[in-house]
């Protein structure tokens, strides 16, 4: 199975922690918000996720790497501005294909 993360937002609500952490890596629970989705994911038997982001993305990627110590591999579609809910969709799919991956 597979699945879309995503993770482009500012964060503006949570302002502010997200002005130098992306919302995914804000800690709860001992864990990064985006590390809860991951692990459920995996439990559910997604293997291939993309993660779409923005708002200082690199670390998103730098903290998750491949995926692998939870158990999917990882993908990531960055956006160098950021495009919406619809647009970090669009650019990662272009089109209708059956195959997303």
């Amino acid at each position: 199975m597979k699945a879309i993360i995503l993770a482009a937002g500012r964060g503006e609500r949570m302002r502010p922690l997200t002005d130098h952490t992306p919302k995914p890596l804000l800690r709860v629970g001992g864990k990064a918000l985006i590390e809860w989705h991951l692990l459920k994911l995996a439990a559910a038997g997604v293997v291939d996720v993309v993660i779409n982001h923005a708002w200082l993305g690199e670390q998103i990627q730098d903290y998750l790497g491949d995926g692998a110590r939870y158990g999917v591999s990882i993908q990531y579609s960055a956006e160098h501005t950021a495009l919406e809910t619809a647009g970090g969709i669009k650019k990662r799919f272009p089109c209708s294909a059956p195959n997303l991956f």
